[in-house]
């Protein structure tokens, strides 16, 4: 699919209207959310209780034609629970498979940090390779496949902090944030538009697998390429991070800045494109000294902090 003809804009402008009838702002926030899924990864959605993050993503998930389940996470959640497991089928006289909601296109974790670090792991291999293995057997998980996970601050009573490795897998780590008096008053005034949940499906899964393709075609510039190396390395210098950005948030900054590109309608990445998504990409994957954690350093203030002594091509 060619990525400069405007088809991915009009998408992106179509979710946005749908998702309009039950979330009142948020724009940046749903074209990140839409930049995931057409760079092929994961979002966490973190924020308090009750600024609206499961209804996000189900109204996102509302306005594809795509299978959506949701996993609500517990603390005796298990990891057969979401992939799944074989039972004995009297019957027949045989082990027959029982797939979990893991076999979905787009999958809703939500309060993912409520589970153990056990059950959090069940989605390594699948956010990863888009596979899991269920007593030995490896089974493909269909495409596209997005989780859509939401947690609480781990201040709050009753969640686990996620392990490095399960942060590292989701691409974007966005933060709903309050919403401002006006944003509030239209909430209040539209509560009855939320209870009819009047969200159409405005794209289908082909067409979203065609706009992933389509993303190898986005051109992006050496000179861009040496941007993003030159942000990831300084991740790695900044005197409160002790281990920065991986190889992988270079790949994922890359992805992530040609998808908004072409949710742009734009065939070819800008700086602005890396500068735009740089603190939703690279923040989660800091892991800031014990004199930055003393002292209430924010992850996304280093990543500011990176962003304005890195020379913009």
């Amino acid at each position: 699919m060619s990525t400069g003809d405007g088809q991915v804009k009009l998408f992106s402008d179509k979710v946005i209207g749908e998702v309009g009838k039950v979330i009142v702002g948020k724009r940046e926030e749903l074209k990140m959310i839409q930049a995931c899924l057409i760079a092929g990864g994961h979002v966490l959605l973190e924020g308090v209780p009750g600024v609206a993050k499961t209804t996000i993503a189900k109204a996102v998930a509302s306005s594809l034609s795509l299978q959506f389940e949701r996993i609500q996470f517990t603390p005796d959640l298990l990891p057969s629970d979401i992939i799944g497991t074989y039972i004995y089928d009297q019957k027949e006289s045989d082990f027959k498979l029982r797939k979990g909601p893991i076999f979905g296109n787009i999958i809703l974790a939500d309060e993912i940090n409520r589970a153990s670090p056990k059950t959090q792991s069940a989605l390594l291999e699948a956010m990863q390779e888009k596979q899991v293995t269920i007593e030995g057997t490896t089974l493909k998980l269909p495409s596209p496949f997005m989780v859509l996970a939401t947690q609480n601050p781990i201040e709050f009573e009753g969640t686990y902090p996620l392990p490095e490795a399960q942060v590292d897998r989701f691409l974007m780590r966005i933060e709903i944030g309050y919403p401002t008096r006006e944003e509030t008053l239209s909430i209040l005034r539209n509560m009855k538009g939320v209870a009819e949940w009047n969200i159409k499906p405005v794209v289908d899964g082909g067409t979203v697998q065609g706009f992933m393709n389509g993303i190898w075609s986005v051109n992006i510039d050496e000179t861009v390429r040496g941007y993003i190396t030159d942000i990831v390395e300084s991740t790695r210098a900044h005197r409160f991070v002790k281990l920065g950005g991986s190889p992988r948030a270079a790949t994922s900054l890359q992805g992530a800045s040609a998808a908004v590109a072409m949710i742009e309608g734009r065939s070819y990445v800008i700086p602005d494109d890396v500068k735009r998504v740089a603190p939703h990409v690279l923040a989660h994957r800091l892991i800031l000294t014990q004199e930055a954690l003393l002292d209430g350093v924010a992850q996304k203030s280093v990543v500011d902090d990176i962003m304005k002594g890195v020379k913009v091509p």
